[in-house]
C-alpha cells in the first residue's frame, strides 16, 4: 500500500527522471558505452554478412553475448553508485519519509474517522432500540 501511494504521488517517476538526467554525464556510462561499442563492433567484424542472414538471430546472439561477457552487471553497478547513491540519503531519502508520514497520518485519521462513525452509529442503535420489556402500556 506505501509503494501503491508512493507511486500515485509521482515520487518513482521523479526519481527516475533525476537519475535519467544525470546518467550520461557520469564516468561510468561512459565507459560502459564504450566498452559496449566495442564489444558490438568487434562481434561484428567476426560475422560474415549476406543479405540472407536472419537479422532477429543475430541480434539475439549479439544480446546473448554481451550478457554473458559480464561487462552489462559490472558497469551499472559502478552507474548505480556514482548516480543513485549520492541522492539516496538527499534527494530520495527526504521525499519517501515525507510520502510515507502523510500515507501513515491519512491512515490514522480514516480510522479515527471510521472509529467515530461506527461508536455515533452504535450509540443511534441504542437510542432507537426498543426496551427489552417491550412497549409500555398505562
Amino acid at each position: 500500500m506505501i509503494v501503491e501511494h508512493l507511486k500515485n504521488r509521482g515520487l518513482f517517476d521523479e526519481f527516475r527522471r533525476d537519475c535519467l538526467a544525470d546518467v550520461d554525464t557520469k564516468p561510468a556510462f561512459q565507459n560502459l558505452r564504450q566498452k559496449v561499442d566495442n564489444y558490438v563492433t568487434s562481434h561484428l567484424g567476426t560475422q560474415d554478412w549476406n543479405p540472407s542472414i536472419n537479422k532477429n538471430q543475430m541480434r539475439n546472439g549479439l544480446r546473448q553475448s554481451v550478457v554473458q561477457s559480464g561487462m552489462l552487471e559490472s558497469g551499472v553497478d559502478r552507474i548505480i553508485t556514482q548516480v543513485v547513491d549520492p541522492k539516496m540519503n538527499h534527494t530520495f531519502r527526504p521525499h519517501i519519509e515525507t510520502a510515507i508520514h502523510d500515507f501513515l497520518s491519512g491512515e490514522s485519521r480514516e480510522e479515527n474517522a471510521v472509529g467515530c462513525n461506527s461508536a455515533a452509529s452504535e450509540q443511534t442503535e441504542l437510542q432507537e432500540a426498543p426496551s427489552a420489556s417491550g412497549p409500555k402500556t398505562p
